[in-house]
């Protein structure tokens, strides 16, 4: 990884309302999820986004699997879909129990196939909520849906570490993350906090080959597998979220607000499925 003062921060990314959501596709390109707009956008090759779904159910949380499908979170709609190749959306999880899931916020697919999901009740969301508790949750390959964790707390971003042993969930309210060990049959247990007293509110979450953890709150915080913070990008800039893309996973994205920055950090990303 360059040194801090090496890394540019280059702004590629203006006039959007507010980004939440991003991904790479190795197909697509950068995809934005713009919550405001209530739009998903594509970024490829070029500063202006391209549309790329409409009435996107208030898409948030975005992530792709190995066979190029897109997964979303739609928090107004309440429900979690997958988008194939040719444009068709598949509901995922709508219910849970009977009862309609708070507001899905962000996701991760493990290489296997195992889909988790966090649904907190931020906003007016906990006004109509059904559940009785913030929930993380997990969609297995054959669809079955089971509850991961019920908080008090509201979980945010969510990732894998490099090789989907361990999954990171955001506190936002504790301003923590938090480390499940994750089995084959994706069983996650043992839930412990790995980085505490985080500035700002955590939001999104990617990992690195080394398993490094990018935290977007107040900037991007860098931290140690063991929890050490080594650096902050854009200190002071409330950061949403990030991810890694571009060729090998080797550039490095954070949203904030309306726009979207780049840098290049000297090291590639851990591939999320």
């Amino acid at each position: 990884m360059q040194e801090l003062e090496q890394i540019s921060l280059q702004k590629v990314v203006t006039g959007l309302q507010f980004v939440d959501g991003l991904a790479w596709s190795h197909t697509l390109g950068l995809l934005v999820a713009d919550v405001r707009q209530n739009k998903i956008y594509r970024i490829n090759g070029t500063a202006k986004p391209i549309l790329f779904r409409e009435n996107s159910g208030g898409a948030r949380g975005l992530a792709c699997d190995i066979q190029g499908r897109i997964y979303v979170c739609e928090s107004v709609a309440r429900r979690v879909t997958r988008i194939d190749s040719k444009g068709a959306v598949e509901p995922l999880a709508e219910v849970f129990q009977g009862k309609k899931f708070n507001s899905p916020n962000d996701i991760v697919v493990r290489r296997d196939g195992h889909v988790f999901f966090t649904d907190p009740a931020f906003g007016s969301a906990a006004d109509r909520r059904e559940l009785a508790y913030n929930g993380i949750f997990h969609i297995t390959p054959k669809g079955e849906i089971d509850v991961v964790a019920q908080w008090k707390t509201r979980p945010n971003g969510i990732a894998f570490s490099p090789d989907g042993k361990l999954l990171y969930v955001a506190d936002s309210d504790r301003h923590a993350v938090v480390a499940f060990d994750v089995d084959k049959n994706g069983s996650a247990t043992n839930p412990r906090d790995v980085i505490k007293n985080i500035a700002g509110v955590p939001g999104g979450i990617k990992v690195d080959v080394d398993g490094h953890l990018y935290v977007a709150a107040r900037g991007v915080g860098i931290y140690t597998p063991a929890g050490k913070l080594q650096r902050t990008l854009l200190e002071g800039t409330n950061a949403s979220n990030c991810t890694f893309g571009e060729i090998n996973l080797e550039s490095f994205f954070i949203s904030e607000r309306g726009g979207i920055f780049k840098a290049e950090l000297g090291v590639k990303g851990a591939l999320q499925y």
